[in-house]
Order: structure tokens, then sequence, then C-alpha cells
């Protein structure tokens, strides 16, 4: 048996003063900000290797995004599993080689990811304009918490 919900019938509305006034739900919600892609180090590998369509040897990105080689391979499985990036290996003068690029789907997701993030940059210009820098006052019954 569940226990009932006590409530405050004094607290009619219940609501926040943001939500009486906010009539649309989840509105900075920003399920775009893919967390695969929201994590600094991997928007960092995915931006390199946008500027880099040809791709970014290991060496090479592991410097442009200043990791080490195991926290750099550890956000590469985590891209190719998401089909984000693809890995190529050779070996070239008895060395072996990684090339890392951009799949198509990862620029696509990389692009869409970037729309969002400029969603989220204009919301909060928006709110931060200097009309808006005031807070407006409490109604009565709040007290610091």
């Amino acid at each position: 048996m569940t226990p009932k919900k006590k409530t405050n019938p004094s607290a009619e509305s219940s609501r926040s003063p943001s939500e009486e006034s906010v009539g649309e739900t989840g509105r900075y919600s920003y399920d775009g900000l893919d967390r695969t892609i929201h994590e600094k180090a991997r928007l960092g590998i995915l931006t390199s290797l946008a500027a880099h369509p040809t791709g970014l040897l290991f060496g090479d990105l592991k410097e442009l995004c200043s990791l080490t080689d195991g926290n750099l391979n550890r956000h590469l499985q985590t891209l190719v599993e998401a089909g984000l990036i693809e890995v190529w290996k050779r070996t070239q003068q008895k060395r072996p080689q990684t090339l890392i690029r951009l799949t198509d789907l990862g620029r696509r997701r990389l692009l869409e990811y970037i729309a969002e993030l400029e969603r989220v940059v204009a919301d909060a210009a928006a709110a931060t304009q200097p009309q808006s820098q005031k807070n407006s006052p409490l109604q009565p019954g709040w007290n610091p918490g």
C-alpha cells in the first residue's frame, strides 16, 4: 500500500512563479543537447574532426584536444559505438598509425547539436538583457531558504 500524499489546503496555488507564467512545458529542457556529444572532450574531438575532413592521426588529435592516450581512446570508443566517427589503421615504415574521421552521421549530428546549442545561447542572451536583469519582487509568503 502506497502512502497518501499530504496536501496543504492553504497552499492552493502550489505552482512556482515560473510555472504560473510559463505555458511551454519543457521549454528549456534542450533535448537536442546529446550527452554523447555534449561532454567537453568529445565535443572537442568532433569539432577537431569536422575542421579536418580527411581525418586526423591519433597523435595530432590527442595534441589538439589536450588529452592523454587513455582518455582519448576511451572517448573514441564511445564515439565509434555511437556511429559518429570511424577509425582506420595502417602500418607505415613499420610503425602503426591510426586515422580518425567523422562519419556522415557524425557530421549531421554535430550540426544538429550546434543548432540546439545556438538556441540555448539565444535563450540565455534574451533572458539576460539589461531590462530583465533585475529580479521581480516576490509575492508575500516567500522566505529565504
